[in-house]
């Protein structure tokens, strides 16, 4: 089921949603043509608060893999952490009500699909890779930056772009593309997958194929490893024990 997912949304469909897009066909956006951007980046020291409450519990944060088992070839030698709020639809309630200002501006976002704080811990590169479909664009705003960004950034196909504290990105995740922090300090953004801004019909289009995606086993199991993750975060959230 996931082969064929992959190969209907990337070999079939993914050459009608490029020439279909409203914001051109390029690795990297120029954020200021999403609306919704400007609100995040006005808010992004509420979003940073709420993140290092997060933070206090950083080791007993879910490595990616173990919440998307489908990328555990990918990751499970790379220290990249993540604290979910959404899945294509599915809400981590409990994440949402720890992070609830960060909540509430991420649902006021045309098209979100997927949400979450990416942690990549010091000395951690993740490999090359691309997403299965680029029906979504993917953004990361800056929350937490090493203070040497040389070191720390993620190369879209042949393009390359570093982070900065407040700022956004916006990328295609279907391009090939790899991120690296070789600094001694953590990087955090917050990620988010929102819908391709595309012309009709293929508008109508892709929103099925999303939802399909969303059916998948990659994305329930998702959900079910969050639950059992929550069981055990909140144990921990509530005795008050910091890691």
């Amino acid at each position: 089921m996931q082969k064929f997912l992959e190969t209907l949304m990337r070999k079939h469909i993914g050459g009608l949603v490029s020439r279909s897009s409203l914001v051109g066909h390029h690795t990297f956006f120029d954020p200021q043509l999403f609306s919704w951007v400007p609100l995040l980046e006005k808010n992004w020291q509420i979003i940073r608060q709420e993140l290092e409450q997060v933070m206090q519990y950083q080791a007993a944060l879910p490595n990616f893999e173990e919440l998307v088992e489908y990328d555990y070839e990918l990751t499970k030698n790379t220290q990249w952490k993540m604290f979910a709020f959404y899945a294509y639809g599915i809400k981590a309630q409990k994440n949402c009500d720890r992070c609830p200002e960060t909540t509430r501006l991420i649902e006021q976002i045309p098209g979100l699909k997927t949400a979450f704080f990416s942690i990549l811990l010091p000395h951690q590169q993740i490999p090359p890779h691309r997403g299965p479909y680029n029906g979504v664009l993917r953004y990361h705003l800056g929350l937490m930056v090493p203070e040497s960004t040389d070191e720390c950034g993620i190369r879209v196909g042949h393009d390359i772009r570093h982070w900065q504290e407040g700022k956004s990105l916006v990328f295609d995740d279907s391009f090939e593309h790899t991120a690296w922090n070789h600094t001694d300090q953590v990087r955090v953004v917050l990620f988010l997958d929102v819908v391709r801004p595309l012309a009709f019909p293929v508008s109508v289009l892709n929103q099925a194929v999303i939802q399909l995606f969303a059916w998948s086993p990659y994305i329930q199991g998702a959900a079910a490893n969050q639950k059992k993750w929550d069981e055990r975060f909140d144990a921990l959230f509530q005795s008050g024990a910091s890691q």
